[in-house]
């Protein structure tokens, strides 16, 4: 038991310490919607599928660049071994110098290449990589709402912690001041000993509790300052809650929002199209290529002439190229069936997302209807509390009630305005779910 003990007495005294050093300064006041601006903004997970949103935009400039005329330019320089001239004598005592010896070889060449017909190839891979575009758009939508969730999350998990704390606290505050009047009243003699230990342990166990909810406050503190981007040891308040809205318990018209306006669904629906872009593209291997070709040289010697001539010369070449894979080993074939399995994958993550939907937004709406029980419960609670606190106070100014009770009733009062915190943070928290369930 040693161990546990200096375990929880670390943790303890890690929360108290970093709850002094995140109040060194003024505590940021932090909007939900500031809040989730800032998560969003800050977000590693958009920026890093932003980033595969950039690398899809640059796929497509690469498929469309393919489909262009291609024009380079190249130069050369080759020594060669000396050899023997060879010349030929004419019939007028002429020597005629036919292949001379030129160790120095130059050459520069401007070519042109365009591709006519690819049988569909290149503008299917031109498709496909567009509808990968589009899919990583509707990610980063889909992430930036997973965000939010987040962001949400931790904001009502923040509000929580500071009730938590001021219930704590004030609570403590009351039982101090009830074991100051207990133990006057021992002095006096009008309580036995007894009466001392039991507020001492109720003493006890609220500062207790006080330590494990700043505690947990830090850690949710922290946790909402990692996801805004706020430095660590950023001291936060939640600002003022929004009011909550009413959402339509029509579970058909939900589902059928959820459909047309979750961009994870849409994503899929885009990289489907990519698949049957690609397998169209696999099946265009079995077509003919057409493409035309051409280019200058500027050599010297340039080979095209003859005889070879130590001087700079300009040739050129048009040609016309037709080349039909008449077998490939399978290549096509298999490509082709790659393309396809990968489609039924997706449409198998589709139907599986669809038959989830319903269950999902039906599964929201439970929460919402029992966080809004739990909430009305509170509220009653709540008004009860205060209702016995006033008739305590009543009986303890008439003599016929002790201060222990007026505690018990001060307490029930904090807890139930705690508990009340926690219905709106829960109700809160579902529809943030339900939202993010439609796509919103």
């Amino acid at each position: 038991m040693k161990p546990r003990v200096l375990m929880l007495a670390a943790a303890m005294l890690i929360g108290v310490t970093a709850v002094a050093l995140g109040q060194t300064g003024a505590p940021t006041i932090l909007t939900l919607d500031d809040a989730i601006a800032r998560g969003v903004a800050s977000s590693y997970r958009v920026g890093e599928v932003s980033a595969r949103r950039d690398v899809a935009d640059a796929v497509v400039g690469q498929r469309q660049a393919v489909q262009r005329p291609m024009i380079s330019a190249q130069a050369g320089y080759t020594r060669t071994n000396h050899v023997d001239e060879f010349g030929l004598l004419l019939p007028n005592n002429e020597f005629r110098l036919v292949y001379p010896d030129i160790p120095d070889n130059y050459r520069s060449r401007l070519d042109v290449a365009v591709p006519l017909y690819t049988g569909g190839r290149l503008q299917a891979f031109e498709r496909a990589a567009r509808h990968e575009l589009m899919a990583s758009d509707s990610d980063i939508e889909a992430m930036k709402a997973d965000v939010r969730l987040d962001v949400e999350r931790a904001f009502w998990a923040l509000v929580v912690a500071d009730e938590s704390v001021r219930v704590v606290n004030e609570s403590l505050s009351r039982t101090s001041a009830h074991l100051t009047n207990v133990r006057n009243a021992l002095n006096a003699g009008l309580v036995p000993p007894n009466e001392v230990s039991t507020a001492e342990a109720q003493e006890a166990r609220q500062r207790m509790l006080s330590i494990q909810a700043r505690s947990s406050r830090t850690i949710a503190e922290a946790d909402l300052a990692r996801l805004i981007g706020a430095p660590p040891g950023t001291a936060l308040m939640p600002g003022i809650p929004p009011t909550m809205t009413t959402i339509d318990d029509d579970i058909v018209a939900l589902t059928a929002r959820a459909v047309v306006q979750r961009k994870d669904r849409q994503s899929m629906l885009d990289r489907r199209a990519a698949a049957e872009e690609r397998a169209l593209a696999a099946t265009a291997l079995r077509r003919p290529t057409i493409a035309v070709g051409g280019g200058v040289d500027y050599a010297n010697p340039n080979p095209r002439f003859f005889p070879r001539a130590d001087t700079w010369r300009t040739s050129w070449d048009a040609s016309v190229n037709v080349n039909w894979a008449l077998f490939d080993g399978g290549r096509s074939k298999a490509e082709a069936a790659e393309a396809v399995a990968g489609k039924r994958v997706l449409d198998q993550r589709l139907s599986e997302f669809d038959s989830v939907v319903a269950l999902e937004i039906r599964q929201r709406l439970s929460e919402i209807e029992s966080s809004g029980a739990a909430l009305d419960a509170a509220d009653a609670g709540l008004r009860a509390a205060n209702e016995a606190l006033r008739v305590v106070n009543d009986r303890y100014a008439a003599g016929v009630a002790i201060s222990s009770d007026v505690l018990d009733a001060q307490v029930l009062v904090l807890q139930s305005s705690l508990d009340r915190t926690q219905a709106i943070a829960s109700r809160q928290l579902a529809t943030a779910r339900l939202k993010r369930a439609l796509g919103q």
